[in-house]
């Protein structure tokens, strides 16, 4: 059923962006196009859906139920659901992404392990232990041999190897690693320590800690541009941005968002080109489209409560 979803959606034209929003405190996903910013569809999920990941042909999104075990598959074309992939014994699916190889790596943070699931048949092939406490959020170099956990518990950062199903080893981070991000290039894996306020830069050849340093109030998430060159840490507290200049290893300007820690901001995710952020602002069932050059916020897209994980798809949700 999903291979021949995909095909059909392979076949059709290009359209218009979606931007689909996991939607927390209500277990709802947003379908937003955005073009007019108008919200398309409103869909129901499982418990908790924090994270979403989008296929590579941008037919499908990938939504996980951090309340549960469970991960929705999403027709975006039609708005519908397509299936519900179960990954017990394994619990509590946060961090997620799908490969081009069709596979699905979600960290299972219930179960301290990173599950890898066949996103067309819906079965678990693997599930790796980190022997952490908290693996919250994922990272998968271009190629797919190597994966990178965050561990906020554990102050730590496992590396996995994808290939043969095992873990290397674990990486020192600061307090409560979350956010966590890849150069284009694989060659630097960037941490956000959200208790420390700080972002660590290691070497994914010998695994040496390169640069650390010192950001906004509780970077949360933590995403580089498509060009490499522009690292950005969502601060929590500061309902903020920071904009580091990732060749100098430098913050060299912050972008105010709301400025509000009620806000909750949280998520953020670039565009393809690069020229602009979504900034998912949590507490207020809204996501802020930014101007990465200018640093202005050019709309605010209302979404549903406790509007959080993020994606985008060039697949435009039936009207």
């Amino acid at each position: 059923m999903i291979r021949l979803a995909l095909a059909l959606l392979l076949a059709a034209p290009a359209a218009a962006e979606t931007l689909i929003v996991g939607n927390k405190a209500e277990d709802s996903i947003s379908l937003i196009d955005l073009k007019t910013g108008r919200e398309l569809r409103r869909l129901p999920t499982a418990s908790k859906p924090h994270e979403v990941a989008v296929s590579p042909d941008g037919a499908l999104a990938a939504v996980v139920a951090y309340g549960g075990t469970t991960i929705d598959l999403i027709d975006l074309a039609s708005g519908k659901q397509l299936s519900r992939i179960d990954l017990s014994p394994n619990a509590a699916p946060h961090g997620i992404v799908w490969l081009r190889d069709g596979r699905i790596v979600v960290t299972t943070e219930g179960s301290d392990t990173l599950t890898i699931v066949d996103s067309a048949s819906g079965r678990v092939t693997g599930a790796v232990p980190t022997g952490q406490k908290g693996s919250h959020m994922v990272v998968v170099s271009r190629d797919a041999t190597r994966a990178y956990v965050s561990n906020l518990s554990s102050r730590s950062v496992s590396v996995i190897d994808l290939s043969k199903g095992a873990k290397l080893r674990d990486l020192v981070a600061g307090d409560e690693p979350e956010g966590i991000a890849l150069t284009p290039d694989g060659r630097e894996l960037w941490v956000a320590s959200r208790g420390s306020d700080d972002v660590r830069v290691y070497d994914t050849s010998s695994f040496a800690e390169v640069a650390k340093l010192s950001v906004g109030d509780l970077p949360i998430r933590l995403a580089i541009s498509p060009d490499g060159r522009t690292a950005i840490s969502s601060n929590f507290n500061g309902g903020d941005l920071s904009v580091i200049d990732v060749r100098a290893r430098k913050v060299v300007r912050t972008i105010p968002v709301s400025g509000d820690k009620a806000v909750q901001q949280v998520t953020i995710l670039f565009d393809a080109t690069g020229k602009r952020l979504y900034v998912a602002e949590t507490g207020a069932a809204r996501v802020a489209e930014v101007d990465l050059a200018s640093g202005k916020v050019l709309r605010r897209l209302a979404a549903g409560k406790g509007s959080d994980g993020l994606g985008i798809s060039r697949v435009n949700v039936a009207r």
